[in-house]
């Protein structure tokens, strides 16, 4: 497998943190769908993804830690 999953990264959360929102991008018999979990709200919403969108995750999280720095 490749991709951020083998990539290594700090941890930042700690075990007194409250998940106020969770995603996830699966793939199932090549259609790719976008979780997220709001636990705020107590919902979670599913959404399809295109393939390109997914490639291009890694850049738009990049962009946002940047942003967060």
């Amino acid at each position: 497998m490749n991709g951020p999953a083998n990539q290594k990264h700090e941890k930042t959360e700690t075990e007194t943190d409250d998940v106020l929102y969770a995603a996830q991008v699966r793939c199932e018999g090549g259609r790719y769908t976008l979780t997220v979990t709001d636990a705020v709200r107590d919902t979670v919403q599913v959404f399809p993804v295109a393939k390109k969108a997914v490639d291009r995750l890694p850049f738009y999280l990049d962009m946002l830690k940047s942003k967060l720095k």
